[in-house]
C-alpha cells in the first residue's frame, strides 16, 4: 500500500476498520424480555463490544444501545423500539456490510487520487469496462436479479449503438437500405425498472407498506400486475394459462430474458432490499473518534439528518446503473464478446450448440448481417478532404470549392466513385481493401513531397553555408591581427609590472625587516596542530564502529602522538556501549548474566570445555524430576526446592564396576538415590562438604571434599560421550593410612581408567605438573605416565589393588622414559595426574586446609607423614 502512495498513518486506519468489521461478526445476541412482555435483545457478552469502543474511540454502551434498539423521529416526537434478537442480528449484520462497503469506495477513490495524472486539460480518456456475467443458477435470488437487470440494460446500449443506431444513420445520410429486423431487449428492461409499474418499484413500495409485509404479499402483487405480461411467468399465471411446470416453485416467478428464462426464489427479497442500517449506527459511528471511521459515516451528523427513509438497496442500484448508462452513451463504445467453448472449462473441445445459443441471444447475428450490408468506413466530408487531398492535382495544395465537391473530385481522379456511397455530410466506403489503397497512395504521395522538401532545403543550406563560411573567413583575420597585437602589448606589460613588483619588494624588505615577527613559526605549527586534531576528532565522530558490545574494532590513531588519547577514547565508547546494554536488559536477563560472570570467573582459561559451555544456559533439573513423584518424596518440607538433578555412574572400590544413582543437590544436602528403586543411598550434609575440585581438561570430573572426622570425597567423572561416573569415597590425607593409601591409589587408577578415551592428547599436550604456585612447569622432576601404561590400564577394564600393583611393575616402560616410581612416588603420580597439586614443603598450611568451596583443577591434600 506504501508503494501506490498510502502513508504509515493511513494504512493503520484501513487495518483498524477492517478489524472492526472482524471484531462485530463476534459479538452475540441474546434474547430477553422488557417489563411489558415485549421480546427485546441483549449483547451475550460485552467484552466484544468493549474492545470495539477503546480501538476506534467509540462509547460502548451507544454502541449496544444502537444495536439492540431503534430510535424513530417524526416532526413532534421520538420513538425507541426494542429489537428482537433477529432484527439485533440483521442491524449488526448490516453495519458489518456497510462500513466494508464504504471501506471499500475509500479505497478505490484513494488509490484513483493517487494515480491520477496531473496534466492540465484532458483531451481523451480510454475505460475498460468489465460488466456482470448473465448469472442462472439452481437457486437464484435477490443478488442475481439485480446482475441479470444490469446485463439487460448494457445489452440495450449494446443493440442501440450497433443494430439500431447504424441502421438510423443510413436512413439519415439517405443511403439506400433494406432493415435488418433483431430482437430489442427494451421491454425487458421497463418490466424491470420501470418507475410506477417496474419491480423494482413494486419491491419498493412493498418495503415501504405499512402493515403486514412479507416476500409471499410482494410475489401476489407481482402475479396480479404482470399476470399478462409476454415476459413474466408465475404458477399462479401458469394455472390460468392451464399450463404445468413441476420446475415452477409457489414461492418463485420467472423473467424471459435475452439470455434465457431465469427463475428467481421471491424468499428474503425484502429483507435484501431494505437498508438496514438505521440512522442510530450511522450516528454512533460519527461519534467514534477515529477519523476514517466518522468520514464514512457523514450522515450520521446531526447538523445533516435528515428525517428522509434511506433508500433501498434496489433503488441504489438502479441509481448506479442508469449512471452507467449516461457514462457508456457520452462515450463511443467498442465492444469485445467471449464466447464460452464448452461447458467442462477445457481446452480443445468446442461446443456446436452451445456457441450457436451464446450467438443467437448476444445479438451477434443480426450484427453480422448488418456489417455485411452496411459500410466498413464513414467519415465526415471535411475530416476526409484534409487527409487525402494531396492525391489530386485538382484539390492539391489549396481547394477554394465545398467539401462535397472536393471529395467527388479526389475520389473521380482515383476511378474509386463506384466503391464509395455519398450521403448528406458524411461519405461511405463499402469495402476495407478500398481504405487500404487510399491509405497506400496517400504514403507514396507523401514520400514524394519529402523528397522534394529535401531537395529544396538542400540548396538553401547550401547557399547559408557558402555565404557564412565567407563572412566567418573575414571576421577571423581582423580578430586574429588584433589578437596578436592585444598578446604583444599584454606581454610587454606584465614584463614591467614584474619589474616594478621586485623593486618594491626589495625596498620593502629593506626598510621593515626589523617589524617581522620572531614567534610566527610557532603560531603557524599550532594552528596546523589545533587542524590535525579537530581532524581527528571529526574523522572518529563519522567512522564509529557499531554499537554492539562483542564489535570490539575501534579506528587506528593517524598519527603517533594521538595513541593516548584514541585508546582513552575506546574505553569511554565501550563503557558507554556496555551500560547501554545493560540498561536494556529484564531482571531476568540481569539474573541469567550474573550467573554467567560467576561461571566465567571460576572457569575461564581454567577449564578445557568451558567455552562450549557458555551458550547453554543452567537448567538444574535435568532428569525430568517434575515427572517422577518418587523423587519429589525424598525431599523433606522444610528442604527447600531441588537445586541440581542429573543421572551419574557409581564405581565401587572392590571391585570397580559401575551402578547408575542419581544425584540431587538442595540447599542443605547432597543426595545420592538408586536410579532403580528411587531410594537414597547416600546423604551428606553441605556443611560438611570442605571444598570443591574440578580438573582443567574436557571432562566432567569433579571431587567433594568432606570436612567430617573421618573425611571422605565423592567425585564423579565424565568422559565425552558417556554417562557421568561417581567414584567411591576418597579417604582425607589429614588421616590416611597404609589402608587408606591403597585406597587412594585405586581411586586414581579408575580415575585413569575412566579418563583414559581423553587422556591420549592430555599425556601429549599436557605433560607438565602443577608447581605450588598453581602453575606448570615441564622440567618438575613429578612422574609422568607413559602412554603404554594409559593404553593398558584402560584395556583392563576394571582391576584390584594386587593386579593394578602387578600391572604397574611389569610394564614397558621407554628407555627415554622415567622408571616407575615408589609406593610414595606412585601417591604423587597419581594425585599430579588428576591435577594441581599442593604437596610441595613450602605450601602453605591454610591453602591446604580451608573449609571454604574452591573451584580450580583437581586439589588433594598432602598426605600426614
Amino acid at each position: 500500500m506504501m508503494v501506490i502512495g498510502f502513508s504509515e498513518e493511513e494504512i493503520q486506519r484501513v487495518l483498524e476498520v477492517t478489524a472492526l468489521v472482524l471484531k462485530l461478526g463476534n459479538v452475540e445476541l441474546a434474547d430477553e424480555f422488557q417489563a411489558n412482555g415485549v421480546s427485546a435483545s441483549s449483547i451475550r457478552d460485552g467484552k466484544g463490544i468493549q474492545e470495539i469502543g477503546e480501538m476506534v474511540g467509540l462509547n460502548s454502551e451507544e454502541l449496544e444501545k444502537a444495536l439492540c434498539s431503534r430510535t424513530m423521529k417524526t416532526a413532534k416526537e421520538k420513538v425507541v423500539t426494542a429489537l428482537n434478537v433477529i432484527q439485533a442480528q440483521y442491524a449488526r449484520d448490516a453495519l458489518a456490510k456497510n462500513i466494508y462497503s464504504r471501506l471499500f469506495n475509500w479505497i478505490v477513490n484513494r488509490i484513483n487520487e493517487s494515480i491520477k495524472v496531473g496534466v492540465g486539460e484532458k483531451k481523451k480518456v480510454m475505460g475498460v469496462l468489465d460488466i456482470y456475467g448473465f448469472e442462472i443458477l439452481e437457486d437464484n435470488s435477490f443478488e442475481q436479479f439485480v446482475i441479470n437487470y444490469c446485463n439487460e440494460k448494457l445489452q440495450q446500449v449494446f443493440i442501440e449503438m450497433t443494430l439500431k443506431e447504424e441502421q438510423e444513420e443510413y436512413e439519415r445520410e439517405g443511403i439506400p437500405w433494406t432493415k435488418v429486423d433483431y430482437f430489442d431487449n427494451g421491454i425487458i428492461c421497463n418490466l424491470i425498472e420501470h418507475n410506477q409499474r417496474g419491480i423494482l418499484a413494486m419491491l419498493d413500495e412493498e418495503c415501504l407498506r405499512p402493515g403486514v409485509v412479507s416476500d409471499s404479499t410482494f410475489l401476489a402483487k407481482l402475479n396480479q400486475l404482470f399476470s399478462k405480461h409476454d415476459h413474466y411467468e408465475s404458477k399462479v399465471t401458469q394455472n390460468a394459462q392451464r399450463q404445468y411446470d413441476h420446475t415452477m416453485g409457489l414461492s418463485c416467478f420467472r423473467i424471459c430474458h435475452y439470455a434465457g428464462k431465469v427463475t428467481y426464489n421471491v424468499n428474503s427479497f425484502i429483507d435484501k432490499n431494505n437498508d438496514l442500517l438505521f440512522r442510530d449506527l450511522s450516528q454512533a459511528m460519527w461519534k467514534a473518534q477515529h477519523p476514517l471511521l466518522r468520514s464514512l459515516f457523514p450522515e450520521g451528523d446531526p447538523k445533516q439528518a435528515s428525517l428522509k427513509r434511506p433508500p433501498t438497496a434496489g433503488a441504489q442500484f438502479k441509481s448506479s446503473v442508469a449512471i452507467l448508462m449516461k457514462n457508456l452513451y457520452s462515450k463511443n463504445p467498442n465492444y469485445i464478446r467471449c464466447i464460452k467453448p464448452n461447458e467442462h472449462q477445457q481446452r480443445g473441445q468446442f461446443s456446436w450448440d452451445l456457441v450457436a445459443i451464446q450467438t443467437q441471444y448476444l445479438g451477434l447475428l443480426e450484427n453480422v448481417r448488418v456489417r455485411r450490408a452496411g459500410y466498413a468506413y464513414r467519415q465526415r466530408y471535411e475530416p476526409f478532404l484534409e487527409r487525402y487531398r494531396l492525391l489530386s492535382r485538382s484539390t492539391w495544395p489549396r481547394w477554394n470549392g465545398g467539401d462535397r465537391e472536393g471529395v467527388e473530385k479526389v475520389l473521380g481522379d482515383l476511378n474509386l466513385s463506384s466503391e464509395v456511397a455519398f450521403g448528406k455530410t458524411k461519405i461511405f466506403i463499402r469495402s476495407p481493401r478500398t481504405l487500404f489503397f487510399l491509405e497506400e497512395q496517400r504514403r507514396l504521395r507523401l514520400q514524394q513531397l519529402a523528397t522534394l522538401i529535401q531537395k529544396v532545403y538542400r540548396g538553401w543550406r547550401c547557399r547559408t553555408h557558402y555565404q557564412l563560411m565567407r563572412k566567418s573567413q573575414i571576421l577571423i583575420s581582423s580578430w586574429f591581427r588584433g589578437t596578436m597585437q592585444k598578446q604583444r602589448y599584454e606581454k610587454m606589460k606584465a614584463s614591467a609590472v614584474l619589474i616594478q613588483a621586485f623593486v618594491r619588494g626589495w625596498k620593502a624588505r629593506k626598510n621593515y625587516r626589523k617589524y617581522f615577527r620572531s614567534g610566527a613559526a610557532l603560531t603557524l605549527a599550532n594552528f596546523i596542530y589545533m587542524s590535525m586534531t579537530q581532524k581527528f576528532l571529526l574523522g572518529l565522530k563519522n567512522n564509529l564502529p557499531s554499537t554492539n558490545i562483542l564489535d570490539r574494532t575501534w579506528p587506528a590513531a593517524p598519527y603517533r602522538y594521538f595513541h593516548t588519547a584514541n585508546q582513552e577514547l575506546q574505553k569511554l565508547f565501550y563503557h558507554w556501549k556496555c551500560k547501554r546494554f545493560r540498561d536494556r536488559l529484564s531482571l531476568k536477563q540481569v539474573e541469567i548474566l550474573k550467573e554467567k560472570l560467576c561461571a566465567s570467573e571460576l572457569f575461564k582459561d581454567k577449564k578445557a570445555s568451558y567455552p562450549q559451555s557458555v551458550p547453554i544456559p543452567f537448567h538444574g533439573d535435568y532428569i525430568g524430576l517434575q515427572g517422577n513423584p518418587k523423587l519429589q518424596k525424598l525431599k523433606g518440607g522444610a528442604e527447600g526446592p531441588i537445586l541440581m538433578a542429573e543421572t551419574v555412574k557409581k564405581v565401587n572400590r572392590g571391585n570397580g564396576k559401575t551402578s547408575s544413582r542419581t544425584l540431587l543437590l538442595t540447599k542443605g544436602h547432597v543426595i545420592l538415590i538408586d536410579t532403580k528403586s528411587s531410594q537414597a543411598r547416600t546423604v551428606i550434609a553441605l556443611d560438611n562438604v570442605a571444598g570443591v575440585s574440578v580438573t582443567s581438561f574436557k571432562d566432567g570430573l569433579f571431587s567433594l571434599h568432606l570436612s567430617e572426622v573421618v573425611c571422605c570425597a565423592w567425585a564423579v567423572a565424565s568422559v565425552p560421550g558417556r554417562p557421568p561416573i561417581l567414584l567411591d569415597q576418597l579417604p582425607s590425607a589429614q588421616d590416611c593410612s597404609t589402608g587408606t593409601m591403597r585406597s587412594a591409589l585405586l581411586f586414581a587408577a579408575i580415575l585413569a581408567i575412566s579418563l583414559a578415551s581423553s587422556f591420549g592428547a592430555v599425556c601429549e599436550d599436557s605433560q607438565e605438573q602443577v608447581v605450588p604456585g598453581g602453575g606448570h612447569s615441564k622440567d618438575s622432576d613429578l612422574y609422568q605416565l607413559p602412554p603404554s601404561l594409559l593404553r593398558k590400564l584402560y584395556d583392563s577394564g576394571s582391576v584390584s589393588l594386587e593386579g593394578l600393583l602387578k600391572m604397574l611393575s611389569k610394564a614397558s616402560v621407554d628407555p627415554k622414559e622415567s622408571p616407575l616410581p615408589q609406593k610414595r612416588d606412585m601417591h604423587d603420580f597419581f594425585v599430579g595426574l588428576m591435577g594441581k597439586r599442593n604437596i610441595q614443603p613450602d605450601t602453605p598450611v591454610d591453602v591446604n586446609q580451608e573449609k571454604v568451596p574452591s573451584f580450580g583443577t583437581l586439589q588433594y591434600p598432602p598426605s600426614a607423614e
